[in-house]
């Protein structure tokens, strides 16, 4: 697996740093193309993001991660729905046309925030994909059970891969069941016993983290070879 960095413009005047990783030969016509997005409080540094574009490059597809632009600047808080959307437009577009690399299918999605934006985006038509991955998809705010962020969900018409902990303050596992039941697409969930938001574990439980982010990422692996490549 290679690994290179990217300055990537967005807009005119401003520009966000991404990673792009490939397999160690030339990525092959089954190659897939993953864009995943950071949550709120991490960048693409984040460990389980970087072990799924690293296991997927290992396998032998083209990965892309990314900073948002308030990451870029060293800021906490994130930006407004508008740039967030304007950033994922961006790489997006630098992904399809300044990359010298073909693939059979293009996913996008995230951990968390990430996610959530791209997931909005390509129900709306925005972000054009064959299919979504959702790292800790925020449902709701914690405590907020009674105001789901799940309408956009119903208008999608690609594969979509949830990953949700038994602990996730943001996403209660039966309210996500009765979306899940109502999607019109298909779908997969895979479900951490014991995880946060971001799929922390208890220490009582010895388990290893770097095991955790192994599990999420060769899921991950899994689900895009059997969708996408299952006619090979």
């Amino acid at each position: 697996m290679k690994s290179k960095q990217l300055t990537i413009p967005v807009g005119e005047d401003e520009k966000v740093s991404g990673i792009i990783c490939t397999p160690d030969s030339t990525p092959t016509d089954n190659a897939v193309g993953v864009i995943i997005a950071h949550g709120a409080g991490n960048d693409m540094h984040e460990p389980m993001i970087v072990k799924v574009c690293e296991i997927l490059a290992d396998s032998g597809h083209v990965t892309l991660r990314f900073n948002f632009l308030y990451r870029e600047k060293g800021q906490k808080a994130p930006d407004h729905q508008a740039k967030l959307e304007t950033t994922w437009e961006c790489v997006h577009r630098f992904f399809i046309e300044s990359l010298p690399y073909t693939y059979r299918a293009l996913i996008v999605g995230g951990k968390s925030m990430g996610g959530r934006v791209a997931s909005q985006m390509a129900a709306a038509g925005k972000l054009p994909a064959h299919g979504l991955i959702l790292l800790g998809y925020p449902l709701h705010a914690p405590g907020k059970k009674d105001t789901l962020r799940d309408s956009h969900l119903y208008e999608m018409n690609i594969p979509m891969l949830f990953f949700a902990g038994t602990r996730d303050t943001l996403c209660d596992l039966s309210l996500l069941n009765g979306v899940l039941v109502r999607l019109k697409t298909s779908w997969d969930l895979m479900i951490i016993e014991g995880g946060d938001h971001s799929f922390h574990l208890p220490k009582s439980t010895n388990i290893i983290q770097e095991d955790v982010y192994n599990n999420v990422a060769k899921k991950c692996k899994g689900w895009v070879e059997s969708i996408f490549l299952k006619a090979q």
